[in-house]
């Protein structure tokens, strides 16, 4: 059985701020979050005076002004700028670690590990329960909107990723990559087809962020008409995307193990030739030293996830 230490690992916290107050912190964040103390003493439950005396105190522990103040509010200088990009990461580790800690008070030994629809991670956690007989390996599925999240706030120990992602305050292995393919409708004049070339969709409406791929964002014609707004798609999970696909609203492009994971009737997947692969990678919290995620990212390598 492994021990606490290597279950559950510790916390480094970079930029120099390993004695701060994480209560202090915390603080620092809801004001910046609504660059007004008032506001964010009532949403913290302390006076403001109290807000403003730590936020005082967190200046002078980092010989650096955070707020800009006047009447109206305050704005961010440099340095809080900073310490936001950090400070955010930092809480969630700092949130995920107690989680951890509480499971193993109650005797509950779990490592999690969380995958995207389309990737097999079967192999990888079936090596890692047989290593650790006391260990109980759960997975969990994520979403595009998750992948990430899951690691912050301690729902999984480790995370298959597929890029792209914000990658702050992760440790990210790459592991593998894999084409791409445009879903169309069954009747769609590019169905049947073995591949197809990016221009041949510029025409159309992808229903998802265009930033997941610039390559039809750079040359779209709904994002590059003058005068015409382009349509806009809530973001959606990858069912109702197909839903929306299949009812001739759009189309969407995913990488090839997602498609054949939901692989339907009424749709066709036509693979595209010159955009870039999908990369797949292994994430965990850049704080955590633990020997199981080690472990597992060894077993990942080894034991392709496509």
């Amino acid at each position: 059985m492994p021990g606490v230490q290597d279950l559950f690992g510790g916390l480094s916290y970079p930029g120099g701020i390993n004695d701060v107050d994480l209560r202090k912190l915390r603080y620092f964040v809801a004001v910046a979050r609504h660059l007004h103390f008032g506001r964010a003493a009532l949403e913290l439950h302390i006076a403001q005076p109290v807000l403003s005396r730590q936020i005082r105190a967190l200046e002078r522990e980092l010989h650096a002004e955070l707020f800009a103040r006047d009447r109206r509010g305050a704005e961010l200088t440099d340095a809080g700028h900073q310490l936001l990009a950090e400070a955010v990461p930092l809480l969630q580790a700092a949130g995920a670690l107690r989680r951890r800690v509480a499971l193993a008070a109650r005797g509950r030994h779990r490592f999690v590990v969380a995958f995207m629809p389309g990737l097999i991670v079967t192999e990888a956690v079936r090596q890692l329960a047989d290593a650790h007989p006391g260990l109980v390996v759960d997975v969990l599925r994520s979403t595009w909107l998750e992948q990430t999240e899951v690691l912050h706030d301690g729902r999984a120990d480790v995370s298959y990723l597929r890029l792209p992602v914000d990658q702050r305050g992760l440790t990210v292995r790459p592991l593998f990559t894999e084409p791409r393919v445009v879903v169309v409708p069954r009747e769609h004049r590019l169905a049947g087809k073995e591949s197809t070339g990016v221009a041949e969709l510029a025409d159309e409406h992808l229903l998802q962020d265009p930033d997941v791929v610039p390559e039809w964002r750079d040359i779209a014609t709904e994002l590059r008409t003058p005068g015409r707004p382009p349509q806009t798609s809530p973001i959606l999970a990858v069912e109702e995307k197909l839903e929306h696909v299949a009812a001739g609203r759009g189309l969407v492009v995913l990488p090839l193990s997602t498609a054949r994971f939901y692989t339907r009737p009424d749709l066709a997947y036509v693979r595209i030739d010159d955009i870039s692969d999908n990369r797949v990678c292994l994430a965990w919290q850049a704080s955590r030293r633990s020997a199981l995620v080690t472990e597992f990212a060894a077993l990942a390598e080894r034991y392709p996830a496509a």
